[in-house]
This record gives C-alpha cells, structure tokens and sequence, in this order.
C-alpha cells in the first residue's frame, strides 16, 4: 500500500508510473488525514469485476435462501424445449 501527500499530486507524470507499476490504489492525504485514492484504469476494472462477481454469488446465495432455485435437470429440460434442442 503507498500512501503519498496531496502535495505530490502536482507530478502527475510520476503519479500515473506508480499507480500503473503497483497495480493497486494510492492513498493520497490531506494535512495527514486520507483524502482521496488514485489507481490505474486496469485496477480499477479488475476491482470493479471483483465487486461484481462478489454481487452475483451473493444474490445466488440470497436466491438459495428465498427458495427460488430449480432442480438442475427440469432447468435444463424447460431450455432444450423453449430452444428445440
């Protein structure tokens, strides 16, 4: 994890090399205090895909608990008819 201070934001030449060599987000402080983060377009797409895989087993978990599931074999039944497979 790198934190840097805001003052350091001015070099923005040296911000974009860290944060694409890191591959993660750079904590940048205010008066010592976080303020802001900063990374790659790459890190921020492989974060976000991880929020959204997290998204989707959590609604699959929450449709196990609700009952809302089928039976594997009747799915797969009721797609090759719709599809006439």
């Amino acid at each position: 994890m790198q934190i840097i201070p805001i003052k350091d934001l001015r070099d923005t030449n040296k911000i974009s090399d860290l944060c694409n060599k890191s591959n993660e987000p750079i904590f940048i402080t205010k008066n010592g205090y976080g303020d802001m983060v900063v990374m790659s377009i790459k890190t921020y797409e492989e974060k976000l895909e991880r929020i959204e895989m997290y998204e989707a087993i959590l609604n699959g978990l929450t449709n196990v608990e609700e009952g809302k599931t089928r039976d594997g074999v009747s799915a797969l039944k009721e797609l090759k008819a719709k599809y006439d497979l």
